[in-house]
């Protein structure tokens, strides 16, 4: 069985370094917020080119705690892509929000066509989620929000690494937030995430939201006392994970690369096939968390793949309006129809750095087969 994705390999690999960390931390005695949480914090800031940044408990963490800082009240609204994943709404949601939606274009990404005419008086952010590793167009983006005075929250959860002309993906809006799950770009071995900001008020306040609101920067008679200045949640990344982490930061660079040597390996051995493949867009560096086609026939395909004993995922396959918890808030509906028709044909293929160039050309030659019969 080829895996669609397994840490096994990675793991086998660097167990040595890993495990050294993993004891290295535990003989210190701290569990949070100790050496390793400070190191990785400074290094990621550092690699990514941000000013300040915060490591959470998870991507879902970082939107809430990003989204917090606006003081929503009832009925604003954050608009967003139609064909997130639930942690983005439930965020939306959980911060006092009203998620709006937006449609996507053929790259997947929300469509800044389509984007201003969804902003009202409501308006208070947009969160652009650039989706399967690659950024969305944030100069327009950009422009679009500072004309309309709202803010630019990115999700960067499947991004990491990525560039839009030479800014790293969570640097160009107020925020950019992170996930740390396994599966991603930098995976832990358990949840994280974190969260990029080039605002020094924004930093002191995340990182305030971060600890039940105990101040921990700004010099005042509380700072590090059990005394809270406004209402926080508790997110945290342990000492743990923080060293894994450190060290797979190391290997970033390395991981993004074989992923595009895997998806350049896919796309020419698929190029001649009827799936619609993906696009790196102009102005663009995609890091390939995913490797996402579109056939009208995917489930289908899915199946047949199955037997031949190759996983495959599909990515989403439900856009949010379409799901039972959040259709009756959203309003616009008619207007997200591609999203509802990608959602139906999309599926991803096996991609992830220790998979083998011999396992992806067996993959595309079963996947090139089965495409003839149907």
């Amino acid at each position: 069985m080829i895996k669609f994705w397994s840490y096994g390999r990675e793991f086998k690999k660097y167990k040595k370094p890993i495990i050294k960390n993993i004891e290295k931390t535990l003989k210190r005695g701290n569990i949070f917020f100790g050496n390793e949480i400070n190191s990785f914090e400074k290094e990621f800031v550092k690699k990514y080119k941000a000013k300040y940044g915060i490591a959470v408990g998870s991507g879902t963490d970082a939107l809430l705690i990003s989204l917090k800082t606006l003081n929503l009240k009832p009925g604003d609204e954050i608009i967003t892509a139609a064909n997130t994943a639930i942690p983005t709404i439930s965020a939306i949601i959980n911060a006092g929000g009203v998620p709006k939606l937006v449609d996507i274009g053929e790259d997947y990404l929300i469509d800044v066509k389509k984007l201003e005419k969804e902003i009202s008086k409501k308006t208070k952010a947009v969160i652009p989620v650039h989706l399967y590793g690659q950024m969305c167009k944030m100069e327009e983006i950009i422009k679009i929000a500072k004309r309309n005075k709202i803010i630019v929250i990115e999700d960067c959860a499947q991004s990491q690494g990525a560039k839009y002309r030479k800014k790293f993906s969570g640097t160009m809006g107020k925020f950019g937030c992170f996930s740390f799950y396994p599966t991603k770009i930098l995976g832990a071995y358990g949840d994280g995430g974190f969260i990029l900001t080039n605002d020094f008020n924004a930093y002191k306040q995340i990182k305030r939201i971060r600890f039940y609101g105990i101040e921990t920067v700004e010099k005042n008679k509380f700072k590090n006392q059990y005394y809270a200045n406004e209402n926080g949640v508790n997110s945290r990344l342990d000492e743990i994970q923080a060293s894994i982490l450190r060290f797979k930061l190391k290997k970033a660079d390395e991981f993004i690369k074989k992923r595009r040597d895997l998806a350049k390996l896919y796309t020419k051995k698929l190029s001649s096939t009827n799936l619609v493949l993906p696009i790196e867009n102009l102005r663009c560096k995609h890091v390939f968390h995913l490797f996402t086609v579109f056939h009208e026939e995917a489930k289908k395909i899915k199946r047949q793949l199955l037997k031949e004993k190759i996983q495959t995922r599909s990515i989403y396959p439900y856009p949010i309006h379409e799901m039972k918890a959040y259709s009756q808030m959203i309003k616009n509906k008619k207007n997200l129809r591609n999203s509802e028709k990608k959602s139906k044909g999309i599926f991803s293929l096996p991609l992830y750095p220790e998979l083998k160039k011999s396992e992806v050309t067996s993959i595309c030659n079963k996947l090139v087969k089965i495409l003839k019969k149907i």
